[in-house]
């Protein structure tokens, strides 16, 4: 960790489609991710800032992860693909767990946002074995228990979380 007259640096993991989803589902709203920005960097440095999301390529979700470039997120996409069978694929986990693990040594604090219990292991394994804090946001009624017991902090998204 940080020694006490350092500002502790921080990597910021958000799961778009996850935090899309479980928000809508609950809140009937959308995550404000200026605000999260705002409370997940506070007295913070912030050394790596990715959003992890699914490229339709749409000019609606183009304008938007437009918009998560200029909070400062780097946007990874992944295109989307539809399966024959109607189901569709286009998960982060692997690649938000190999940018953790990758960047872990550069920063103090990982923040995620997503309620995903695959991200239990990874929880555990950067606070046991990096000393790495980690802090998850989550819409509480949809993360998974064993995500926020792995964290340090959870935080539910509500409140000044949401877009009204």
């Amino acid at each position: 960790m940080t020694s006490s007259n350092q500002v502790p640096r921080v990597m910021l993991l958000v799961d778009v489609q996850n935090a899309y989803y479980t928000t809508r589902s609950i809140h009937r709203c959308h995550f404000d991710y200026n605000q999260f920005w705002a409370q997940a960097t506070q007295d913070r440095e912030v050394r790596h800032a990715f959003a992890y999301a699914i490229d339709r390529g749409d000019k609606k979700q183009q304008e938007f992860q437009n918009i998560l470039r200029g909070i400062g997120f780097t946007v990874r996409l992944k295109p989307f693909i539809q399966r024959s069978d109607g189901s569709a694929k286009g998960d982060w986990d692997v690649g938000i767990t190999i940018d953790a693990l990758q960047y872990a040594s550069d920063v103090d604090v990982i923040v995620l946002v997503s309620g995903d219990g695959d991200f239990d292991m990874l929880a555990t394994t950067l606070r046991e074995r990096y000393q790495k804090r980690v802090e998850v946001y989550g819409v509480e009624e949809l993360t998974a228990a064993s995500l926020i017991q792995a964290a340090d902090d959870f935080i539910p998204i509500k409140g000044s979380l949401l877009l009204k």
